[in-house]
C-alpha cells in the first residue's frame, strides 16, 4: 500500500529508535482499515531494517467491535519478539486488548501500543527525540521513586494530592521501549498505581479511550472529578452527556471508579494539546486513570475490566516539598 512520505520519520522513528528492530527479530504488525496508510509505512521501514514480519488488518480476522483478540494474531505473536497495534479503537474492545498485551507481558516483547494512532501524530509526536525524553524522564523518576506524597494544583481548579504506596514500582514509558514494559506510542510519561489520592482533579484537557473521540478537547466544558480514599465519589460537566459517560464508564465494575494509574507526562517535544488521549496524555503534566492499575507492572494487587486516563493542563507539582512544574514547564532540564 502507498503512504504519504510525510510519515516516514515518525514511522523511522518508531521502527529504529523507540523498539530499536533488529533484523534477526521477528516483529508483528496489527491494524485496521482506518489505520492501514499508517501501519503500511511502519511496514515498509520494518522491510528496510531486513526483519522478518507479519501485518494484520482486524476488519480481516475478525467482526468489529472484536469480542476477543482473533487466534491468528495470537498465535504470530507467540513466534515474534516485536509487536505494533496501530488501530482506531472501538467500544467494548478493551477486553481485545488485554488479551494482547497478556502475550505481550508473558513473552517479554517489545511492544508499541498505538491505539487511535493518526497521521497528525505521526508527523508531530512521533518525531519527538526520544533520547532527550528519556533523560528528563530519568531524573523525574528518580525524585518520585523517593518521595511520599506529589501534590498538585492548575489554574482550571484543581487541588488534590497522591500519598505514594513505596511497595508499589514506578515505570518510564519514555518513548524507549524494552521487555520490561510495553509502552505507547508516541511515549513520554512516568506512572505507578498510587497509595491513595485525594482532592478535585478538573480535566480541561481530554479524556480517554473511546469516549476521547466522541467528546475531544474539553476546554469549554471541563469535566470535574471529586476523589475521596482514591475512589471517584463525583462528576460534574456543563456538558451532561460527558458527566453520565463518564460516570457510566467509571462504574463498570467494583473498582472501575478506583484510580489506577498515576503518571507525570515527560514529553517536552509537545508544544499543545490536540485531542486525542494518545498522544495528549504524554504532555507535560499529571494525568491519572481511573480502572485497570497494570498491577503485573506496578504490584497493585486489585483489578478492573476498565481503564479511563483523564488529562488536565498547567499544573503546579511538588513532590514532597520540592517544586518539579510550574504552569506545565518543568523545572528541570533533560
Amino acid at each position: 500500500m502507498t503512504f504519504d512520505p510525510q510519515l516516514t520519520p515518525g514511522a523511522r522513528n518508531a521502527i529504529r529508535v523507540c523498539l530499536n528492530v533488529q533484523p534477526h527479530e521477528r516483529v508483528t504488525v496489527v491494524t485496521d482499515r482506518a489505520c492501514e496508510e499508517i501501519a503500511a509505512s511502519l511496514v515498509a521501514e520494518i522491510a528496510a531494517v531486513g526483519a522478518p514480519h507479519r501485518a494484520f488488518v482486524l476488519e480481516e480476522e475478525a467482526p468489529r467491535p472484536l469480542a476477543d483478540l482473533p487466534a491468528s494474531i495470537a498465535a504470530d505473536m507467540e513466534l515474534s519478539q516485536v509487536s505494533i497495534f496501530a488501530v482506531q479503537v472501538q467500544q467494548h474492545e478493551l477486553a481485545s486488548r488485554m488479551q494482547l498485551t497478556n502475550i505481550v507481558n508473558r513473552r517479554r516483547m517489545r511492544h508499541a501500543h498505538m491505539v487511535n494512532i493518526t497521521p497528525q501524530i505521526m508527523r508531530e509526536g512521533m518525531r519527538a527525540d526520544y533520547l532527550k525524553v528519556d533523560r528528563l524522564s530519568q531524573k523525574v523518576i528518580e525524585m518520585v521513586r523517593v518521595a511520599r506524597e506529589v501534590r498538585a494544583t492548575t489554574p482550571a481548579g484543581s487541588n488534590f494530592v497522591t500519598t505514594l504506596n513505596p511497595d508499589y514500582k514506578w515505570l518510564k514509558t519514555s518513548g524507549l521501549i524494552s521487555p520490561d514494559k510495553w509502552g505507547n506510542l508516541p511515549g513520554g510519561e512516568i506512572f505507578t498505581t498510587p497509595g491513595e489520592v485525594n482532592g478535585t482533579v478538573v480535566v480541561d484537557g481530554v479524556v480517554g479511550d473511546f469516549l476521547c473521540a466522541r467528546f475531544g478537547m474539553l476546554t469549554d466544558y471541563p469535566l470535574t472529578l471529586e476523589i475521596e480514599k482514591n475512589r471517584l465519589v463525583a462528576a460534574s460537566s456543563a456538558n451532561k452527556e460527558l458527566e453520565d459517560a463518564f460516570w457510566k464508564y467509571t462504574h463498570t465494575d467494583e473498582n472501575s471508579d478506583l484510580v489506577g494509574e498515576f503518571a507525570i507526562g515527560t514529553n517536552i517535544e509537545l508544544t499543545r494539546l490536540i485531542g486525542n488521549i494518545l498522544q495528549d496524555e504524554k504532555f507535560p503534566g499529571i494525568h491519572i486513570a481511573f480502572g485497570n492499575p497494570y498491577g503485573v507492572h506496578t504490584g497493585a494487587q486489585w483489578h478492573s475490566s476498565t481503564h479511563i486516563d483523564v488529562v488536565g493542563t498547567e499544573f503546579d507539582i511538588w513532590v514532597d516539598d520540592t517544586p518539579l512544574m510550574r504552569r506545565g514547564a518543568f523545572l528541570v532540564s533533560a
